[in-house]
């Protein structure tokens, strides 16, 4: 079976902004290292779409939540890209973790949460320090909500403190990246298929 990727780019850019994305750049290496382990990804910028505050599945008509929720369901794999800002994720990264609080009370007939036997991965950018702060938010939201986590699944670039330079204006992705991306993509398509081969127990 081959398996599928959702990335959720949560830059604070929208795709009409028609300005490049740093998370959208090292998200776009996440996806070809996953290619090479035969995984097919999809990208979504959060920013583009009408996600409403709250933390049920659907928080009514005009919540385009929903559909993002089934993406993540369809998948076997979740990446979540984040730009740093003021040292946390991004606040489009922060409602989307908000929103799958709903996994707590959603279960399947043998009482595992919705989210059982997806794997996920994190992805962070930004011009100051933070990216291992930001990793350790998001993975223990991930955790808490269903997702289980590979070793060494995070990839990372991190500027000068207060300097200009954003991972999208590098002329060549630093070597450390390039083998961060890889490792990434290696181990999380590793553990996703042993999971798909293997379930965890349910209740009873």
């Amino acid at each position: 079976m081959s398996l599928k990727a959702l990335a959720l780019n949560a830059t604070l850019k929208t795709s009409p902004d028609k300005e490049p994305s740093s998370t959208g750049r090292m998200l776009a290496l996440v996806a070809e290292a996953l290619a090479g382990e035969k995984v097919e990804s999809t990208t979504i910028r959060l920013a583009d779409f009408n996600v409403l505050p709250g933390v049920t599945s659907d928080q009514g008509p005009t919540d385009d939540w929903p559909k993002i929720r089934r993406m993540i369901l369809e998948a076997n794999i979740l990446i979540i890209g984040t730009p740093i800002w003021m040292g946390q994720p991004s606040s489009v990264a922060k409602r989307a973790l908000e929103r799958m609080d709903a996994f707590l009370s959603e279960t399947d007939e043998k009482g595992r949460m919705v989210s059982y036997g997806r794997v996920a991965a994190v992805a962070v950018v930004g011009n100051e320090d933070g990216a291992h702060h930001v990793s350790a938010e998001l993975y223990q939201a991930l955790n808490d909500v269903g997702f289980t986590i590979p070793a060494n699944a995070v990839a990372y670039w991190v500027g000068e403190a207060m300097g200009s330079t954003n991972f999208v204006d590098l002329d060549a992705v630093p070597d450390n990246v390039a083998k961060a991306v890889k490792m990434l993509a290696r181990n999380t398509a590793h553990l996703a298929r042993l999971l798909n081969e293997n379930e965890y127990p349910g209740q009873g």
